[in-house]
């Protein structure tokens, strides 16, 4: 068996950012994380949202250090709520919520 690296097959690594070409797609990108409920995917499509529309420019209207912003937006971070407002603000959203079912803390 022949192995090869991956300069010789010239795999570049994927970035979904570069498929997020307008907002519609933003948007949409956005709308099926948050969906899924799962914090991780909510934190690395907000990485991926903030990459498509320039980490460095992110970082400076939120005032917050891009290095940061990389490391807690992705799947393995852990943003504060602080950081996925000021994200979100910038891009243009805001956080709200959405009451689903009638269950309550006292069904449990």
């Amino acid at each position: 068996m022949t192995k090869f690296s991956a300069e010789e097959l010239k795999i570049s690594r994927w970035d979904s950012a570069e498929m997020l070409e307008n907002q519609a797609d933003i948007d949409s990108y956005l709308k099926v994380a948050f969906e899924s409920n799962d914090y991780r995917h909510i934190a690395d499509a907000l990485g991926v949202a903030a990459r498509a529309q320039s980490m460095l420019k992110i970082s400076k209207k939120t005032g917050l250090a891009r290095e940061n912003l990389y490391n807690s937006l992705s799947y393995s971070g852990n943003p504060t709520l602080h950081t996925v407002t000021q994200v979100m603000s910038v891009l243009g959203y805001r956080l709200s919520f959405t009451k689903v079912g009638t269950q309550t803390c006292e069904s449990f």
